[in-house]
């Protein structure tokens, strides 16, 4: 008994000692807020005029810090997967009329590539109903490592939940589902933010995509692991007749980057 007694305090003592000697963890360090509350030397954030909300029978103006993807009028800032975009056969050859464009002869890709960014683009299904499940308005956006934003009719046409409209692809369905009927135009509006990622290439805050669909959130601040950077949006072809309008990327900076200076003290 009393050896058994002497090897316990001999275990405990040499745990303590190993627990002695491991590094303390700091706590984590806060950044400093720059500014204080109301603080009125802060930056004033930079005006901007908002532009106008589309209805079903006209489309919208974007807001004015917005560059537009697509005007209805052409395609200049897009073009075809597969080629390369300086290609003589580069030039999409999708059907552009009464100021939207559908999808004819393949998907196609942004010329520019985007950061953190609010995207907007508006989209509708035939109004004549063929077909079901996935193969009814099917096509989908792509943003590069966030993947899929899908398209599709999921007006009263049941399929798999994370492949149905504003379902991000095979990982996450949409919270709800806020499809409008076949024939009226919908709207995606995707807010993006690349990871960030420190000096010593640690990820200090993950990538992370927000969705609203006609106006309703579906998918909230969905976080994807790893280190990556900028993407081109990628509209697919999916084979089914789908049709665009309104489509315009707002760039986001952080807090106090994009700001004008305050007014002079009188």
């Amino acid at each position: 008994m009393r050896q058994i007694t002497l090897l316990s305090a001999l275990f405990v003592g040499a745990t303590l000692t190993l627990l002695a000697q491991e590094p303390k963890k700091e706590p984590e360090k806060k950044e400093p807020l720059k500014y204080k509350s109301n603080d009125r030397s802060r930056p004033r954030p930079k005006v901007i005029e908002p532009g106008n909300p589309s209805s079903d029978e006209t489309p919208g103006k974007a807001p004015s810090d917005a560059l537009i993807l697509f005007d209805g009028k052409n395609l200049t800032e897009w073009y075809r997967s597969g080629k390369k975009p300086d290609a003589e056969d580069a030039a999409p050859t999708w059907k552009i009329e009464n100021g939207y464009a559908e999808l004819k002869g393949g998907g196609i890709n942004s010329k520019q590539k985007f950061g953190d960014a609010q995207i907007h683009i508006e989209w509708a299904t035939p109004k004549e109903v063929k077909g079901n499940d996935q193969g009814r308005g099917n096509s989908g956006i792509y943003l590069g490592n966030f993947g899929e934003v899908q398209i599709l009719d999921s007006f009263q046409n049941d399929t798999y939940p994370d492949g149905q409209a504003a379902a991000l692809y095979g990982k996450y369905p949409p919270l709800v589902n806020a499809s409008r009927k076949p024939g009226e135009w919908q709207t995606y509006d995707i807010i993006a933010h690349l990871p960030r990622i420190d000096e010593m290439g640690k990820v200090t805050r993950p990538a992370r995509l927000t969705v609203l669909h006609n106006g309703v959130l579906v998918h909230h601040a969905i976080e994807f692991p790893g280190k990556f950077g900028e993407y081109q949006i990628h509209i697919q072809d999916h084979g089914n007749p789908v049709r665009f309008r309104n489509m315009w990327v707002r760039k986001l900076a952080d807090y106090d980057v994009e700001s004008t200076p305050p007014p002079a003290k009188k």
